[in-house]
């Protein structure tokens, strides 16, 4: 069985959970050391990828977040407490180099993860991420470098959603975005259902 180290950093800034990864991807891309899941929440921050295409971002001038662009795929998303953000730094090399499988396998995770607080997740077709119905509760965005992994998932637990207010998430128009504690009444904490995610993503990982 692969072993996965899984590292919770906390809350952190968007800058600083960057550089973490940034040299995660350069020790498991030198053998240093093997995958890592990298599992956080963030102080309020937009992203985006490096897209000519900026129209997910609504009034941008007047955005009250930092917006950071990012080598990652997609439109606009929104990180703040009370979400669970993973960096999964993963070699795919082993895996066949297949991104969509890739992507798949982490919306497997969260599906499964979402299960245990009795939520039934599910994909919809053509759109990545994990949905609840038609109300979407987690987001995946990847990057690779030389076929290691950065960037990946935020998956909202609990707290205000109202970042999302200020964009259209992921470019796709008139989304519903939801929570666990939403659909639940209550949710667990960050840190909680981080180790939740990381017993899938163990679990799971020798299907990849």
């Amino acid at each position: 069985m692969i072993t996965v180290e899984n590292r919770w950093l906390g809350r952190v800034d968007f800058g600083k959970g960057l550089e973490i990864q940034d040299a995660t991807v350069a020790d498991v891309r030198a053998a240093r050391v093997g995958p890592t899941l990298l599992l956080l929440e963030h102080h309020p921050v937009f992203t985006i990828g490096r897209s000519r295409d900026r129209t997910s971002l609504l009034n941008p001038e007047l955005l009250p977040f930092p917006v950071h662009e990012i080598n990652r795929g997609g439109q606009a998303t929104y990180h703040g407490p009370g979400q669970l953000v993973g960096y999964p730094i993963l070699d795919l090399h082993p895996h066949g180099n297949d991104l969509h499988r890739y992507l798949r396998f982490l919306e497997d995770v969260l599906i499964a993860a979402l299960m245990d607080v009795s939520i039934t997740a599910r994909r919809r077709a053509g759109l990545t991420g994990v949905w609840v119905e038609n109300r979407k509760i987690a987001s995946i965005g990847v990057g690779v470098r030389h076929w290691v992994t950065m960037h990946g998932f935020a998956l909202n637990v609990s707290g205000e959603l109202v970042g999302f207010s200020n964009i259209i998430p992921c470019g796709i128009a008139d989304v519903e975005m939801t929570s666990i504690e939403q659909e639940t009444g209550t949710a667990p904490t960050v840190k909680a259902f981080s180790e939740v995610v990381a017993m899938h993503f163990q679990r799971m990982l020798a299907e990849l």
